[in-house]
């Protein structure tokens, strides 16, 4: 299993000195993924429902906790950690796909594979803040799902095809050529964040991993049982298109407090919750069901605080493992 965590990238958390903390501290322990969230402007009135929360009262905590607008580019982040790093892969976490133009960013990604010596993970999904789509100009949101659709299949022609061309509704070109290509072949990994049915199809036709996030109540994937239906969903769209369920990856992110306390939901010990020893017995159950890697929260409203539990994962559970 592959263990992994974001480092801070917006409001007060996000400096140069508490990224290259992290970022380092994090290879040192033995960490094998860490991710950079994407967000490029900070609306100051947020309507939007957040995904991952019953009520949506995300989307306040956002506006409050980054009022200052401090959010850190994703993709210029990650180039600076693979220059501080030689070993951790780099994972957007996840790149929202409609946000930037799908050809510039093939080859920023591809410029990131190339000077990381092939470390890059492109986490993608489709957003869920309206007023940032609207505030960058982009693709009406309401298009999103069938906008990243067409830029995964953008990205996978520049980085595959020596001659590449594509005619689409977003996104056209023919007569170029691309350069460089990423190091990893055919293209780095595409992991498919996300949960709803559409998610779901997305990652089994044009994904090399499903990544969903344990939280969102309108689709539960925070239990053993939940994830283990999901992913043979997943498995289930594959089959379908003809191919290779076994072809397939699974990475799961856990975006609620991993700590040494249990946390009871409807009587059910939430995942990855408690004692390192259940901690332990719920990653090795994530193994036996296909999962080869894992983001866990390791985020604080101190710097103090985020390393504490970075020492404690490293040292209490990584080292059961």
């Amino acid at each position: 299993m592959e263990i992994g965590f974001n480092v801070a990238s917006k409001g007060s958390l996000a400096t140069l000195e508490n990224v290259v903390k992290m970022a380092q501290t994090g290879e040192d322990m033995g960490f094998d993924i860490v991710g950079v969230s994407d967000h490029v402007v900070v609306p100051k009135t947020i309507d939007s429902m957040y995904p991952y929360s019953d009520t949506g009262e995300f989307a306040e905590r956002f506006g409050a906790s980054s009022a200052s607008g401090q959010y850190m580019d994703q993709l210029t982040t990650l180039s600076y950690i693979a220059s501080i790093t030689s070993r951790i892969r780099l994972l957007t976490s996840v790149m929202v796909l409609p946000y930037r133009s799908p050809v510039l960013t093939a080859k920023m990604l591809s410029t990131i594979d190339v000077l990381s010596q092939g470390r890059l993970i492109v986490g993608c999904g489709i957003g869920w803040m309206k007023e940032e789509f609207e505030a960058l100009g982009v693709p009406p949101y309401e298009e999103r799902g069938a906008v990243a659709d067409e830029y995964l299949k953008v990205f996978k022609e520049l980085w595959t095809n020596e001659n590449p061309s594509y005619e689409g509704k977003y996104c056209s070109f023919s007569d170029i050529t691309f350069a460089p290509r990423p190091v990893q072949t055919p293209h780095p990994p595409l992991w498919i964040g996300g949960e709803s049915p559409p998610a779901l199809r997305r990652a089994a036709a044009l994904g090399d991993a499903w990544f969903p996030i344990c939280s969102n109540p309108r689709f539960p994937v925070g239990t053993i049982a939940q994830l283990a239906g999901y992913m043979e969903r997943v498995r289930d769209n594959a089959r379908k298109i003809d191919r290779d369920p076994d072809t397939m990856d699974f990475a799961y992110s856990v975006n609620w407090n991993n700590d040494l306390e249990a946390q009871i939901v409807n009587g059910e010990r939430r995942i990855l919750t408690g004692t390192p020893g259940q901690i332990v017995e719920d990653i090795k159950k994530l193994e036996d069901m296909g999962v080869r890697h894992l983001m866990l929260n390791l985020q604080e409203d101190t710097i103090d605080k985020a390393m504490a539990k970075m020492y404690r994962c490293a040292h209490n559970i990584r080292s059961l493992l």
